[in-house]
């Protein structure tokens, strides 16, 4: 019998992605305004160094680990425990400086100054605008008091609760929240999912997994023996990972925990 659910948090609670594009476009329309670089170039060279460079750094192997991506360490500060994350505050600062100046550069403005600056609006831009998918409240006030609630998130702790602080209003809807950067590992390893379970007090059986990243979400899940609901916004194929359920816009899972697999002993 299902009895809780747990819930992503990035692209599945909070719209990250738009969130990150609204930043990224603000960001370059003040290049094309200070020095008339064209924004949509800039931010396709962006977007593109920020990944590579973030991947050159001795810290990536542990960022991805834990899950945090190029574009959050754009904006995180990484104020949390261990060395790990003291390695990457360190870094941040010098990845952010390089990353922008560089695509500054590439799009053909070689301008250091302006590039800090732009560093400075990007940082600013995500950490006061934040998104979230018009369902996202209605599909927790209706599950809430019905099931138990867990949010299960990878990322940075500070940068996961700076987003929580933002969106205030989703934190009183979890009994717990979990976050891979404070548990030590990240989804898609079982244990993660295993810690949750245990803070549930709940057997594998009674429990959904509802995720919108079949690498980690969804994959993580199958590893602990939960079933899964895959947000797949983009219509793309996950490749050999199979969720239990599939579905394209979060308001569908309440369709799917209505369900009779769901509320049985088959899930």
């Amino acid at each position: 019998m299902l009895k809780a659910i747990m819930f992503d948090l990035d692209d599945t609670l909070i719209w990250d992605e738009k969130s990150v594009d609204e930043a990224f476009k603000k960001t370059c329309r003040l290049a094309e305004e200070k020095a008339n670089v064209n924004p949509e170039k800039l931010e396709e060279r962006i977007r593109e160094n920020a990944q590579k460079l973030f991947a050159a750094y001795d810290t990536y192997e542990f960022a991805e680990m834990i899950g945090i991506s190029p574009f959050e360490g754009l904006w995180a500060e990484f104020d949390d425990e261990g060395e790990s994350f003291r390695k990457l505050n360190e870094m941040a600062p010098e990845y952010r400086k390089k990353a922008w100046t560089r695509s500054l550069k590439e799009a053909g403005e070689d301008n250091p100054q302006l590039a800090i600056e732009l560093a400075e609006t990007f940082k600013t831009e995500r950490g006061k605008n934040q998104y979230i998918y018009p369902e996202t409240f209605d599909v927790l006030n209706k599950l809430q008091g019905k099931y138990r609630l867990l949010m299960l998130t990878n990322g940075s702790p500070d940068l996961q609760q700076t987003k929580l602080t933002i969106t205030s209003e989703l934190k009183p809807y979890f009994e717990h929240i979990v976050i891979s950067g404070a548990f030590g590992r990240g989804k898609p390893d079982p244990s993660i999912f295993d810690h949750a379970m245990e803070l549930l007090n709940v057997e594998k059986d009674d429990v959904l997994m509802v995720g919108d990243n079949p690498g980690s979400d969804i994959l993580g899940a199958s590893k602990a023996g939960i079933q899964s609901v895959w947000i797949n916004h983009e219509k793309y194929d996950p490749g050999d990972v199979k969720p239990g359920y599939e579905i394209s816009r979060l308001s569908e899972v309440l369709d799917i925990i209505n369900q009779s697999t769901i509320q049985g002993k088959e899930v």
